[in-house]
Parts: structure tokens; C-alpha cells; sequence
């Protein structure tokens, strides 16, 4: 009894958080996907270049593979953080990405449901005003917007690594982090993956207003009119 009672609650969880759970599966698989190609391609560098190869475990640890990583992980957040920030003031007709055409901004505490409009089942920090109820309401940014700062970062610093691994092998003076960053090689990285992003979001704002998906939220109704502005699926 106790085995079917446990067994029903792990497909319980699993069901409720299918989504990121999903989601958290293929990115690893992914990621794997992705340290084993690059490490060949890396090797397969060393090689043209007559040097020695290196082990899979070096690989996984070794500046080539941080920036490459990072470099994709700063851009995602990136992408999140503006979007989250620009659909509160800025609309798009008749898709369902945009709040509807009147509800431009922050809204009002009643609609947000902070301070004394919060309810019974609202998070703490909703309900107890002041600066708790500020930092939580803009938490969503906070963490996002460090995230991005933080992967960059990493990127940077990384990249500055493989940067100067590659001017050492080739018999060239290495720089420092301040020229790598103002330099072309990081700057080549970065908006590489930034207008992949820009572009992906832009489409979905967009194709979204004409095109459907039955069943997603991401998608209006399939009859919702063209021009029906924040309605989801």
C-alpha cells in the first residue's frame, strides 16, 4: 500500500512539473551532446596544428569549453531579461506575447495583488509592503539581469583564457583582459549569439499574431482573431 501510495505521488510530481523536468533532461543531453562534438573538434585543431591531443576530462575543464558554454548561456538570459522588461510597456498587436493594448506599464496594486490586496495564498514578501514587497516584485529582472551579468562574465574570463592559449601557441605576446574584452575575438562572440536571440524573439512576436498552435499557451486560440491582443490558447 505504502509502494502504490509513493509510486502515485512520484507520477504526481512528475506530471505537475513535467515541463522543466523535460526541459532539464534535454538540455543535459544536450550539453553532453555538445562536450563530446567540441572536444573532438578540438582535438581534430591539435592535430592540424601537429600538437598533442588532449583527454575528455581535460577538455571539460579547459577554457575552450567554458566560453563556448557561457557565450550561449549570457545570450539566453539576455533574451529573457529584455523580454520580460520590454512586454511591460511595449505592446504587439494581436499577439499573444503582448499584454493587451490598454494594459501597457506596471499596473496597479489591486491587479498585482501586493500589500493589503494581496490574499491569503499570495507569497509572503506580496503581502507585507515596503522594500521586501519592491525587491520581490522586480525579483523575476533581479535574478535574471545577474544571471546574464554573471555568464558573461564567465565568458569573458574564459575566452580571455583561450584567447591567450591560442597567441601563446602561436608564438605571440598574450593580452589582457581588458584588451580581450574591448577586442574583437569577445565582441565576434557575443553579438554572434545576440542577434540569434533578438531574431528569435522578434519572429515569435510576430508570426505569433497570424499562426497557431492548438493547445499552447504561447499561441492564441486557433479561431482568436488576428487582431485579439494577450489571449492564450
Amino acid at each position: 500500500m505504502a509502494d502504490r501510495t509513493r509510486d502515485r505521488g512520484v507520477a504526481t510530481f512528475v506530471r505537475h512539473n513535467s515541463l522543466s523536468l523535460v526541459f532539464a533532461a534535454i538540455f543535459l543531453a544536450a550539453l553532453a551532446g555538445q562536450s563530446v562534438a567540441g572536444w573532438f573538434a578540438f582535438n581534430s585543431d591539435q592535430a592540424a596544428q601537429q600538437l598533442t591531443p588532449i583527454s575528455f576530462g581535460q577538455y571539460l575543464v579547459s577554457a575552450s569549453f567554458a566560453v563556448d558554454v557561457a557565450e550561449n548561456w549570457q545570450s539566453e538570459y539576455l533574451q529573457f531579461l529584455l523580454y520580460i522588461l520590454g512586454t511591460v510597456w511595449l505592446l504587439q498587436r494581436g499577439s499573444p506575447e503582448s499584454k493587451a493594448l490598454d494594459s501597457a506599464g506596471l499596473g496597479s496594486d489591486e491587479e498585482q495583488q501586493v500589500g493589503r490586496f494581496a490574499s491569503r495564498t499570495s507569497p509572503k514578501w506580496a503581502a507585507v509592503g515596503g522594500l521586501r514587497t519592491a525587491i520581490y516584485s522586480w525579483s523575476l529582472v533581479l535574478v535574471m539581469g545577474g544571471l546574464f551579468l554573471g555568464s558573461w562574465a564567465a565568458q569573458s574570463v574564459a575566452g580571455w583564457a583561450a584567447y591567450n592559449e591560442t597567441q601563446l601557441q602561436q608564438l605571440e605576446d598574450p593580452v589582457s583582459w581588458a584588451a580581450y574584452v574591448a577586442g574583437s575575438d569577445f565582441w565576434s562572440r557575443t553579438l554572434q549569439n545576440w542577434q540569434s536571440e533578438f531574431l528569435a524573439v522578434g519572429s515569435m512576436a510576430v508570426l505569433s499574431v497570424y499562426l497557431r498552435q492548438r493547445g499552447s499557451p504561447e499561441s492564441k486560440p486557433v479561431g482568436a482573431s488576428h487582431v485579439a491582443t494577450g489571449v492564450e490558447g
